[in-house]
């Protein structure tokens, strides 16, 4: 049996986010799917995918990794602080 790098798609709360993809890519991810819920059991749309496959992806990019580790902390915006109470209420 061949090793996908993906394992079997758990549910959690989705977020939408709508994309274009070129057909071949569209074409990929479906065979994706089949060969993945062949030896998952499950029967898998291809958009599931997706998400675990970003995530892997990310994962395992030591680049993104190195670069979140030092200069994305700069550009994250901060929280704003927590409003005062007024002395009145309370």
């Amino acid at each position: 049996m061949t090793k996908l790098k993906l394992g079997p798609i758990h549910d959690d709360k989705p977020v939408k986010l709508t994309v274009e993809l070129p057909a071949d890519v569209h074409r990929n991810l479906c065979d994706y799917a089949a060969v993945l819920g062949h030896q998952t059991g499950q029967d898998l749309e291809p958009a599931r995918l997706v998400a675990p496959m970003l995530e892997r992806f990310m994962a395992t990019d030591r680049g993104f990794a190195a670069a979140r580790k030092t200069g994305s902390r700069a550009n994250r915006k901060k929280p704003d602080p927590p409003k005062p109470l007024d002395s009145d209420q309370g």
